[in-house]
């Protein structure tokens, strides 16, 4: 599985939470302590919102802890709302357009989970994508799909609902096909007001997911990256919506329900 890190708040230098700390997500790419990947070394990815509307991205193949050019990039770069991924994968190419976070104007979104059997039930999972978002896709990775699949559902307007209708279309193709494999969801999506942050499962077996006020603002990661105190657990079944003065909104969250043709 794939680790994440994701802030909104006080502008801040992205090194700060991104490298500096004992348990950094760089850290977590060579040495993850909960998940059933260690190494996450598949590539690694930030996204930031500066100036523009639309945030600004670096993704590259190398692992995070031989990529100097993330590094350096964490030093320069200072940012409201930010979120980095380093990837282990379980679908899709090692390739920079596999790697996360996706962008398509001012939506930012990143993952960590997998859609079971996808490999097997790919063109039918790549079908919710519409013609004209279809453009837009670079990699071969489930995660994308789930990314513009959900624009098409609505994202500019209601996040949440889309990402549940999108989830919940998936699900319904899954049973169609007798997947029984796992659907497992922990991502962000962000829009350069608001970080709102997933995490469910099919199987109840939800990544890993924690929240932290953090000196103005919020952060929210897969897992501490250190051992303070004020982590708290995002709870199974949820999305933490945190706005661009750190402030925080828990609600539960599941898939929409969808009815599966014969």
């Amino acid at each position: 599985m794939c680790r994440f890190l994701a802030y909104a708040g006080a502008p801040t230098f992205l090194d700060r939470l991104l490298v500096e700390p004992e348990a950094s997500l760089i850290a977590q790419s060579l040495a993850a302590r909960e998940a059933k990947t260690v190494v996450n070394a598949d590539g690694c990815g930030i996204g930031w919102y500066g100036e523009r509307e639309e945030p600004g991205t670096y993704r590259g193949v190398l692992p995070a802890w031989s990529d100097d050019n993330l590094a350096s990039l964490c030093r320069q770069i200072r940012s409201r709302m930010f979120a980095a991924h380093v990837r282990s994968a379980t679908s899709g190419d090692v390739s920079p357009a596999n790697c996360h976070p996706f962008t398509l104007g001012r939506h930012l979104f990143l993952h960590n989970g997998q859609i079971g059997d996808y490999e097997r039930i790919r063109r039918r999972i790549d079908a919710l994508i519409p013609d004209d978002l279809y453009a837009h896709r670079r990699g071969n990775g489930d995660s994308e799909v789930i990314f513009l699949a959900a624009l098409a559902r609505g994202l500019d307007a209601d996040p949440v609902a889309a990402v549940a209708a999108t989830l919940g279309e998936i699900l319904a193709v899954m049973r169609r096909a007798g997947v029984t494999k796992p659907l497992r969801f922990a991502a962000v999506q962000a829009d350069g007001a608001d970080l709102r942050c997933f995490r469910w499962s099919s199987d109840g077996r939800d990544p890993s997911l924690y929240w932290r006020d953090e000196d103005g603002g919020c952060v929210v990661a897969s897992e501490p990256f250190d051992a303070e105190a004020g982590w708290h657990a995002v709870p199974p079944g949820s999305v933490l919506t945190v706005d661009m003065r750190g402030r925080t909104t828990l609600a539960r969250f599941a898939p929409a329900s969808i009815p599966v043709a014969a």
